[in-house]
């Protein structure tokens, strides 16, 4: 069937939602579908863009676009999901999320801006998003999240019920599990919705000799090169900035354990890929969707977002190597039982039914 996919794009900022775009695309194409990919261009400010888009993609008839008829519309991200088509399936990566749990001064949110008021412009591009969402959301055919932490905040705000459907990280196939080389692997964009300084600041509190490896880059690059600095962590923590596929797959292999404590992350690959991995993987009790996966004391650590409790982790991960690497085993066992798969998210997303 002819299917189209719809999505946003934001111009130079490539994540995962680029692998989960393309993941699926690729899902789509290689069961035999013919697959045209929408991408909006989106820009988080000023609130009149971001109003404009949403008015554009309310004018969008997508049934029959200059005559040549569409069977299925699959929409993925904000404010996509408000074009028009009778068989509209909608799976939510995330919803605007400054208009809903990272609204101002609720904790997580990056720095700029945090104590500001929130202006007029600001609570009217609030209300508008949640009547947005409420309205096209609510009349999908089909409703999925990305995970189950999404859905409840489909829930929790708009009253809506989503199925939550789990999709494979990107190269899930390449992972692989080779001999520990005494570090803490934290791959991720530096930014503060990542909390990358908590792992450094429980440097300072390690009793083990442990090793902390961070790669990524991002907005909070220099902040945390100069906690590294003030506190003289330069021999335990290494922020190595951007790194290949290749770099990525090997620190995995060579890990100790791996830490992933967001703020309320929507999904999170990287607890997949340590899983992929068969590594262990210490997350936090706010930290959302690892929470869905990692399982205390049996795949990793889950504990409050605070340095002691993170390094008392780490240290139990090296104090005891061979439980450790018994608990990456155990995570690696649970992602396959799981059945995470392109092929199931295609028969499910093109399936019957959807909402839970």
């Amino acid at each position: 069937m002819r299917i189209l996919l719809n999505a946003t794009l934001v111009p130079f900022m490539r994540g995962g939602a680029d692998y989960h775009i393309e993941g699926v695309s690729k899902a789509l194409r290689e069961h035999g579908h013919e697959v045209e990919l929408l991408r909006l261009p989106f820009r988080f400010s000023p609130e009149n863009d971001i109003r404009h888009l949403m008015d554009y993609v309310e004018s969008l008839d997508m049934s029959a676009p200059n005559g040549v008829t569409i069977d299925r519309a699959i929409s993925l991200q904000f404010p996509a999901w408000g074009i028009t088509h009778p068989e509209h399936t909608v799976w939510v990566m995330h919803q605007h999320r400054a208009c809903y749990e990272l609204w101002q001064g609720e904790p997580g949110r990056d720095e700029q801006g945090q104590n500001e008021a929130p202006t007029d412009e600001q609570r009217a591009l609030r209300e508008a998003v949640h009547a947005f969402d409420n309205r096209y959301l609510g009349s999908a055919q089909r409703l999925f999240a990305n995970s189950q932490r999404v859905a409840e905040r489909l829930k929790h705000y708009n009253g809506l019920t989503a199925a939550p459907l789990y999709h494979p990280p990107f190269g899930a196939e390449h992972f692989r599990c080779e001999e520990e080389w005494g570090y803490v692997f934290c791959p991720s964009r530096l930014e503060s919705l990542k909390r990358q300084d908590l792992l450094i600041e429980a440097a300072r509190h390690l009793k083990s000799p442990a090793r902390i490896i961070i790669a990524g880059e991002g907005g909070q690059r220099e902040r945390y090169q100069q906690l590294i600095n003030r506190h003289g962590l330069q021999q335990t923590v290494k922020l190595v900035g951007r790194f290949s596929e290749a770099e990525k797959l090997a620190w995995y292999a060579h890990s100790l354990a791996v830490f992933f404590g967001p703020f309320d992350e929507d999904y999170g690959y990287i607890t997949l890929e340590a899983m992929l991995s068969a590594k262990p993987v210490i997350t936090c009790r706010d930290s959302g969707g690892p929470l869905e996966f990692v399982q205390h004391q049996e795949t990793g650590w889950v504990v409050e977002p605070k340095p002691l409790e993170i390094a008392a982790a780490i240290d139990a991960a090296w104090e005891n190597r061979a439980r450790t690497a018994e608990m990456g085993r155990a995570g690696q066992a649970a992602y396959h039982r799981a059945g995470i798969s392109w092929q199931q998210v295609v028969s499910t997303l093109l399936g019957e039914g959807g909402r839970a």
